[in-house]
């Protein structure tokens, strides 16, 4: 063999290797995709690392690993930055040290089991090079970690967010936070804000930015949840609830100009006393709910904006029933994307054949076609009402809705 074939020969094989190593990246950011904290395989999983930053973390480590192990270089500080502090934060809400670590060796030893189980021959020859890579990737990020966790340690005072916690959870829960607060009730505030989080789909960190711009606001009270954060926010007994929706608003930055849907979106409730905090509670995570699976355009979501939304989503029968209405439509894509126009733009056929792209006759014939389907008529009022809280509840049943 001459010298040039067996330099094309050596390039051949780097190129398949590493489109070897691309595949199984994908196929690793696959199985990420497919997370739901309730079904297999990921029941099984130890229920402290399924936070609501476990998604975004998860390909966050992808990316970084898999980057390393193809140009054998290291993750700079400023790359596993959303890696380390969430694991701060995870510390701050109390998860020992030693818990956070561990989620990192028991998570990635998941995922490259389930990976293990289904590769090529190809990916198992990989897979046998993983160790030192592997071994030299988790060594790096838990040792940023954990120098991060007990620098943390040495600053906070750790005590006082366990009490914080003490009296938010009391509050929360409907029961006098006396036994939290020192003997002196006057630091906790009269009214709050209730605000509870809800994630679409974040970059890695965003849950954390979010959590600094709440806990900075005095005398506010935070608690990580599956879902999202729960916060209490101080406000004055009198103070204008829509006023400080609005602060709160500015406080977490403006939406997108392009008009993307946010990646969170934050239900709120004003709770006058402590007693009325539990229900308030309630009311603000169907409403952050109600902006995830409606995919809302405001980050801040009240129910006075959404009332119509809001009485579907409570009564869950009636939700369930509600969402059958469109079933004749299950395999009629293209009336349902008619039906959504319709509705999405005020029921002016005009306006939806435009998006379409379609004639307005077209449009018309649409609609005739889901009232015999259905039974309803789009472009009877009252009928037209029933599809409309058909079609909310349809997308709150698809979109997993559980407040």
């Amino acid at each position: 063999m001459t010298g040039t074939s067996r330099s094309a020969g050596v390039t051949t094989e780097l190129l398949d290797r590493h489109s070897a190593v691309v595949g199984l990246a994908a196929r690793a950011r696959a199985l990420v995709e497919e997370f739901a904290k309730d079904a297999a395989p990921y029941d099984r999983v130890p229920r402290t690392m399924l936070d609501a930053d476990f998604v975004p973390g998860a390909h966050l480590n992808l990316t970084l690993f898999f980057r390393s192990w193809l140009d054998g270089c290291d993750p700079s500080e400023l790359d596993t930055r959303p890696l380390v502090d969430r694991a701060v934060s995870l510390m701050r809400d109390g998860m020992p040290l030693h818990d956070v670590l561990e989620n990192y060796r028991v998570g990635m030893f998941y995922l490259w089991s389930q990976l293990a189980r289904s590769a090529s021959d190809t990916e198992r020859r990989l897979l046998t090079e993983v160790g030192l890579p592997i071994t030299k990737y988790l060594s790096l990020v838990m040792a940023r970690i954990a120098s991060a966790c007990v620098e943390e340690a040495r600053t906070r005072p750790w005590d006082e967010l366990e009490r914080r916690r003490g009296i938010l959870d009391a509050l929360l829960a409907g029961r006098d936070p006396a036994a939290w607060t020192n003997g002196e009730p006057a630091e906790v505030g009269e009214s709050f804000l209730v605000a509870v989080v809800r994630l679409g789909e974040p970059s890695p960190g965003t849950l954390t930015e979010l959590r600094h711009r709440i806990h900075d606001l005095p005398g506010s009270l935070l608690r990580r949840d599956v879902g999202g954060w729960t916060a209490l926010i101080p406000v004055e007994p009198a103070a204008d609830s829509a006023a400080a929706t609005a602060e709160l608003a500015a406080r977490l930055g403006p939406r997108a100009a392009d008009g993307t849907p946010p990646s969170l979106w934050v239900g709120v409730s004003h709770a006058s006393t402590h007693t009325a905090v539990p229900a308030s509670f309630a009311e603000a995570r169907v409403v952050a709910e109600l902006g995830r699976c409606l995919a809302r355009e405001e980050i801040v979501c009240r129910r006075q904006d959404l009332r119509f939304e809001y009485a579907v989503a409570v009564d869950s029968s009636a939700r369930h029933e509600l969402a059958s209405v469109l079933q004749p439509l299950a395999d009629q894509p293209v009336l349902a994307q008619t039906l959504d126009a319709f509705f999405t733009n005020d029921c002016n056929q005009n306006a939806a054949a435009r998006i379409l792209c379609v004639h307005r006759n077209t449009v018309t014939y649409r609609l005739l076609r889901i009232g015999e389907l259905t039974g309803y008529d789009p472009q009877h009022p009252a009928e037209a009402m029933t599809l409309s809280a058909a079609r909310i509840a349809a997308l709150l049943e698809t979109k997993s809705f559980a407040a």
